[in-house]
């Protein structure tokens, strides 16, 4: 995430001000200047009230880029879902600055069908399916929730798991079909990730009857990678999102580590040609997840990154990384 500034005091301000705390001037987030403006003239989102969108919308009285990506909301009558629909909201407008920055496409001012949309759903009241299908994400409002999330976390054996990440994830499935779905790339992806066409709901079977083979740590990001070529994918994307945001994050706030230079743990030859472009940021991701996991340890905390990176991980997300710039 890029780092703001007031344009009335220069005071740092965070993207999901709404206000500057030093001199009170009204903030909002323009999507087409990718920056936080004077919002004093300027219209709010539809869902300012609702879900605290600090997002400048192209007309008054309509819903800001992010916000209209929502096809289905809670009740306002549901309060709960309502304060969990918020949470997730402002998680959402982080991956579509993303995004946006990163130049993948969503869907436009004047789309009304088709491209990237979100269900976010509360399973308070019944059984909630997350996933993706033909463009529409759909979210389980529940794991907006601490105590919830981490729950699941434990029973997931996962190391990682936020709300962003959560949203990353089952948008990369979307982006699957758009990058690589019927495209030249197919093939290339068969390569690294295996084959797609397998039977998915086999696959998810066989990995909550049997787990994660022994091996996974040398050729997937995670565990819950090694279900199916799908969830590889997704996995992986997701990661790539998370590098180049705390990246971008890190050096717009002049935090530099001169740390150990990153190598990567195998010979130039196990590492595909594809992985090459991506040295660069692999070179300043190390030594900072390396500095950010000591400062938690010395805070008597659980790593920060608690994440390894082999070989066969490098070139699944050099090759995302080739995609992702290839369309911007």
């Amino acid at each position: 995430m890029r780092s703001f500034r007031c344009p009335n005091c220069a005071q740092l301000v965070f993207f999901e001000n709404s206000a500057c705390l030093r001199c009170g001037q009204e903030l909002g987030y323009d999507p087409v200047r990718r920056d936080l403006v004077a919002a004093t003239d300027l219209p709010r989102c539809a869902n300012a009230g609702i879900a605290a969108c600090n997002w400048i919308p192209p007309r008054p009285g309509t819903l800001c880029l992010s916000c209209r990506l929502t096809r289905t909301r809670p009740a306002d009558s549901d309060t709960d879902a309502m304060a969990a629909f918020a949470e997730t909201e402002a998680a959402k407008r982080r991956l579509v600055a993303q995004l946006a920055e990163l130049g993948l496409p969503l869907r436009s001012w004047e789309d009304t069908d088709g491209g990237l949309a979100y269900d976010l759903l509360s399973s308070r009241d019944g059984s909630v399916v997350i996933g993706h299908q033909n463009g529409i994400v759909t979210i389980d409002l529940a794991e907006a929730g601490d105590p919830h999330r981490e729950q699941v976390r434990q029973e997931m054996g996962e190391p990682y798991r936020t709300m962003l990440g959560h949203l990353r994830h089952e948008t990369g499935h979307y982006y699957w079909t758009v990058l690589v779905e019927g495209t030249a790339h197919l093939e290339r992806f068969r390569e690294l990730f295996g084959d797609e066409r397998a039977s998915y709901t086999d696959a998810v079977d066989r990995h909550y009857a049997q787990g994660p083979p022994a091996d996974w740590p040398d050729r997937h990001v995670s565990a819950y990678a090694t279900m199916h070529p799908w969830e590889d994918w997704a996995e992986t994307f997701a990661h790539y999102l998370h590098i180049r945001d705390t990246l971008q994050t890190a050096g717009e706030h002049g935090i530099r580590v001169d740390g150990p230079e990153a190598t990567l743990s195998a010979d130039p030859g196990d590492v595909d040609a594809d992985a090459e472009p991506f040295e660069g940021i692999l070179a300043e991701w190390l030594p900072l997840t390396y500095a950010l996991n000591a400062v938690n340890r010395s805070m008597g905390r659980d790593d920060l990154y608690p994440f390894v990176l082999p070989p066969a991980v490098v070139g699944k997300l050099a090759w995302v990384h080739r995609l992702c710039t290839d369309v911007s």
